[in-house]
């Protein structure tokens, strides 16, 4: 397993990464409706029913057959199932979502309604309809998401509407998480040539946006190959990727290359042409099943393990799932934007909601946090080109929560 190559370019490693993962997506499994949030739709998610299986009223009123006024002959709530409009000028009083019965004619809302002396119901119907019919929303067999769709709590809502108890979906893979380097400290202040581990706090939680779900987290490891190696292989025991922060280079204690050696790896991608992100890898390792499993060799540096998970394991992530391989949005440029030379430059950016036009951070070296901290994401500048004002270029967008900037 030879460590000496070229870089390839940042779109050919994002390609490669997710193509690795598809190979290796997840097998299907039935799960119970509720537990399916952040699962991926394994098949089509198609209609059992109508929606709605039965005509209902959209509002609290009367349901009434021909001219009024009407006589009332009951009351429809919903839950139950009415007996028809038998006569012209009868009515019976019904509730929103409530089936509508048979041999009515229209819906008259409770606050367009009045009553006679003897009890009769008046009113004047309004011209748009006030129930829905079967079929309105979907009809029973219509695909209404395809395989791949992740699934939310609103797809687990619509799935239940639709009659389902479980869902065919692949579960998140799950990761874990090795810090590599002595000189780190996981509590405390800096100093005395020590710095504070800035991901192993972190990449966990931009794992689990990007899909995973996160698992053993060990750190800092000793900066020895049999602690590397002993580490890498206990992650393999629960672990369907392993991230690893710093060691990606050569030297005297960058450990990484030769426990993958050790391990059996294979490279799926060993070198990016991106700034910041120098050097990153993604390698398969066999697991103690002899499934092959990933590690993600992210670097040091905190912004630059950063543009290591946007490059890498986004895309891997998307493909272990079975989702569609991502395709980037397109943003345009506030400002200028250098480019790297011969390397794609990925270059922090905050993005107006409204008209998508973005903006560079500032302090964005890479072994900064503060610009990432304030960004949304990523310019792309591609090799060769610089980002000049007004240019539309691809975004590489961060994951955010629910409720976040856009």
């Amino acid at each position: 397993m030879s460590t000496e190559t070229a870089p390839v370019s940042w779109a050919e490693a994002r390609s490669l990464a997710y193509t690795a993962g598809l190979a290796a997506a997840q097998p299907a499994v039935r799960v119970p409706l509720a537990e399916t949030d952040g699962h991926t739709l394994a098949e089509p998610l198609t209609t059992l029913t109508d929606l709605p299986a039965f005509p209902t009223s959209s509002v609290d009123g009367w349901a009434v057959r021909g001219p009024g006024p009407w006589r009332v002959v009951g009351r429809v709530l919903a839950g139950s199932s009415p007996a028809p409009l038998g006569e012209d000028g009868t009515t019976v009083e019904i509730a929103t979502g409530a089936m509508l019965p048979e041999g009515a004619t229209t819906v008259l809302r409770v606050e367009d309604s009045a009553h006679t002396p003897d009890g009769h119901v008046t009113g004047t119907p309004r011209a748009q309809p006030e129930w829905r019919v079967p079929g309105d929303e979907a009809h029973r067999g219509e695909v209404l998401l395809p395989a791949g769709a992740a699934v939310n709590p609103g797809v687990i809502g619509l799935a239940a509407s639709c009659g389902y108890d479980t869902l065919p979906v692949r579960r998140p893979p799950r990761s874990a998480l090795l810090v590599f380097g002595d000189e780190l400290l996981t509590t405390g202040l800096p100093g005395a040539g020590r710095v504070r581990d800035a991901l192993g706090a972190p990449v966990p939680a931009w794992l689990r946006r990007y899909g995973a779900e996160p698992g053993l987290f060990v750190g800092p490891v000793e900066d020895t190959l049999a602690a590397h190696v002993a580490a890498i292989r206990k992650a393999l025991d629960s672990a369907e990727l392993v991230c690893t922060t710093g060691g990606t280079m050569r030297g005297p204690v960058d450990h990484l290359h030769p426990a993958l050696r050790e391990l059996g790896g294979e490279y799926v991608v060993n070198t990016v042409a991106v700034r910041p992100g120098f050097p990153m890898l993604l390698a398969r390792v066999p697991g103690p099943d002899g499934r092959s499993r990933f590690l993600a060799g992210l670097p040091g540096n905190p912004q630059s393990a950063i543009v290591a998970l946007v490059s890498l394991v986004a895309p891997l992530l998307a493909g272990l799932h079975g989702r569609p391989e991502p395709v980037l949005p397109t943003i345009t440029l506030a400002e200028a934007v250098p480019g790297r030379g011969e390397h794609t430059h990925l270059a922090l950016v905050r993005v107006d909601p409204v008209d998508h036009v973005a903006h560079p951070v500032r302090h964005v070296g890479s072994a900064m946090l503060r610009g990432l901290a304030q960004a949304d994401g990523f310019a792309v500048i591609a090799p060769g080109t610089t980002g000049e004002p007004g240019a539309v270029v691809p975004f590489a967008p961060l994951p955010l929560f629910m409720g976040e900037r856009p």
